[in-house]
């Protein structure tokens, strides 16, 4: 009988003893894997933190990348046209000189194309026929007089002239043409001198004198037989007319700067 109860209390013993084995090895597991499962995450944390920096760099990378693209940024056609367009402008300026051309046969529109030379310090052309017209031959109340037969007959109006050739013609951007009036038309000597000259690229200002008639298309059939220059509106000019009035003439037609 005490046999049976020492053999029961050594079996109890083992058993508890195992137990108490199986437990201890549950409880260490369970420590393993809770410090495995907190080191993964202070992996995971880290592989996080590093990836979060790394995009931070990057993003900060091309920020700085984006911003000196734009400091450098070449300046567009719109920004570098403003100078050209200046420059341009600056060479079309006016920087020829004045002349001013005339045909006198009494002395009228020489005093007249003086003023203009004054005024705007031009240079003088005369334009001055081969024979010399005397007062008999501007006559023009005597139907044998010179201008009467040249009115009469238009082959008797081509005029030879000492000279047509102007020295340093194209450095004038401006010229003035004056000249009398013949039975309401420039003086034909003028003609010789229009017709042999190449008025491109030059503002062409004509300017008559008379007695009463007005300039009337006298410019007008000058330019047709150019058939080059800008030409502008002409006027008639007394005999004393001042350097104001020129000046405002001048002004009228809108010629800014004419000085040589």
């Amino acid at each position: 009988m005490k046999a049976k109860k020492i053999i029961s209390v050594i079996l109890t013993g083992i058993v508890a003893a195992s137990m108490l084995a199986g437990c201890g090895s549950s409880s260490r597991s369970q420590t393993d894997n809770t410090e495995s499962s907190s080191q993964n995450e202070a992996s995971s944390s880290s592989a996080s933190e590093t990836a979060d920096a790394t995009e931070d760099s990057e993003n900060t990378e091309t920020t700085e990348s984006t911003d000196t693209s734009e400091n450098t940024e070449t300046p567009t056609p719109a920004e570098t046209d403003d100078s050209s367009e200046t420059a341009v402008a600056d060479d079309t300026e006016s920087t020829g000189k004045t002349l001013v051309v005339y045909y006198s046969a009494t002395g009228t529109t020489e005093g007249v194309a003086q003023t203009i030379a004054d005024t705007t310090g031009g240079d003088l052309f005369e334009i001055q026929p081969v024979e010399p017209y005397t007062d008999d031959d501007l006559d023009w109340t005597n139907d044998d007089s010179r201008v009467s037969r040249e009115h009469d007959d238009e082959s008797l109006r081509d005029v030879d002239l000492v000279s047509t050739s102007v020295d340093n013609w194209d450095s004038y951007d401006t010229v003035f043409i004056g000249y009398p009036i013949w039975w309401g038309i420039a003086a034909w000597p003028v003609d010789g001198f229009v017709e042999a000259n190449d008025f491109t690229g030059k503002a062409v200002i004509p300017f008559c004198t008379a007695a009463s008639s007005g300039i009337g298309d006298s410019g007008n059939l000058l330019e047709e037989m150019a058939g080059t220059g800008n030409w502008l509106e002409g006027k008639r000019l007394d005999r004393g007319i001042s350097e104001d009035e020129v000046k405002d003439w001048i002004s009228d037609l809108g010629i800014s700067s004419v000085e040589n």
